[in-house]
């Protein structure tokens, strides 16, 4: 079985260069794990949503666990050319995160997707954000200055919405340190988005590689510290990702078909007794979601998150907002809210 892509020319031209995107990511950290992990390449993992029918998609996931904690690139497309009933036609989009091991070496998270809708109108998401568990000044400054060139006319916006998006109110903390968010972005002019999506993403690829390769060069010997500052803050990654990240809800509620790879960016392990600390500041009813995401885990320190993990942190997460779906509102946003799940529908 394969996957059955969109037929509009606008998805067809945005998945390709998705795909080029991932390409480029997945060229250049190849050679990190060669020259600075054991050399083992990140593998590919396909999925199929409805046997191909609605499309689907790849993630390379790092197998390299000397170089990354967690690593994963993913590209997906899906599509209703055969359902008139829906109001969307396609969605196409590249997400990925970069876990490094060493704690002194930030990681990323960069998501680009195109939505376009039956009716002729689409929008493009945008994403970029540093994630330091350990923050350097210089490493903050080089990955915001090439998202400030790639989007000049853009970046004060999308910092603001950025910076919206990433704060978590329970902590009184953003997650990362650089944010980029564009939200229901169309300029009318359908190629000049195609090249700005473009050109974020190959910025932040290609800087954060750069910068990824000289820590691993120079920083190389971490303290027990910072390895603690970077469980701890793997843990407030997984807690933002799972209470507040309104795509990754959205994903898990559209369908059950890429768990593992909707999850793929939590960190390997986390800090049980640190994630349940947070319940005392959580509002009604996410304080039930918290319980019920600490009962999926072991009650060991440090704790680990395997696929088992993260199939019982979906079927939470859909339980609850099938219970709950009022809380939805409570998640993040920048200036606009997309209606994925009803657009799915």
């Amino acid at each position: 079985m394969q996957a059955i892509h969109a037929k509009s020319p606008r998805a067809e031209r945005a998945y390709a260069m998705l795909r080029e995107l991932r390409r480029r990511f997945v060229s250049q950290l190849n050679p990190i794990a060669v020259q600075f992990g054991d050399g083992q390449p990140f593998e590919p993992i396909e999925w199929l949503r409805d046997q191909g029918r609605h499309g689907g998609g790849a993630r390379y996931m790092a197998t390299d666990l000397n170089a990354f904690n967690r690593a994963s690139v993913n590209t997906s497309q899906v599509q209703y050319d055969d359902d008139p009933a829906k109001k969307l036609a396609s969605a196409s989009a590249l997400s990925t995160i970069i876990h490094p091991n060493n704690p002194l070496a930030p990681s990323v998270h960069i998501h680009i997707s195109w939505t376009e809708m039956k009716d002729g109108n689409g929008y493009w998401r945008m994403m970029a954000d540093l994630n330091p568990s350990n923050p350097i000044e210089s490493d903050t400054t080089r990955f915001t200055d090439c998202l400030k060139q790639a989007a000049p006319a853009l970046y004060d916006e999308a910092a603001r919405q950025g910076d919206r998006y990433f704060y978590i109110p329970a902590l009184e903390r953003h997650r990362g340190v650089s944010h980029f968010y564009l939200e229901n972005h169309n300029s009318g002019d359908f190629d000049a988005d195609l090249a700005l999506a473009q050109a974020v993403g190959t910025a932040a690829i290609d800087t954060y590689c750069a910068i990824l390769a000289a820590v691993l060069a120079t920083r190389t010997q971490p303290s027990a510290e910072h390895r603690q500052r970077q469980l701890d803050y793997h843990t407030l990654y997984l807690f933002q990702v799972l209470t507040l990240d309104r795509g990754t809800t959205s994903g898990l509620l559209v369908h059950d078909q890429n768990d593992v790879g909707i999850l793929a960016s939590l960190p390997a392990q986390i800090h049980r007794g640190l994630l349940a600390s947070w319940l005392a500041g959580m509002p009604v009813p996410q304080d039930a979601l918290l319980r019920g995401l600490l009962a999926c885990l072991p009650e060991t320190d440090p704790c680990p998150i395997e696929d088992a993990t993260k199939q019982a942190f979906a079927a939470c997460l859909r339980q609850h907002y099938t219970a709950h779906p009022e809380a939805i509102d409570l998640q993040a946003s920048g200036n606009s809210i997309p209606p994925t799940v009803s657009n799915h529908r």
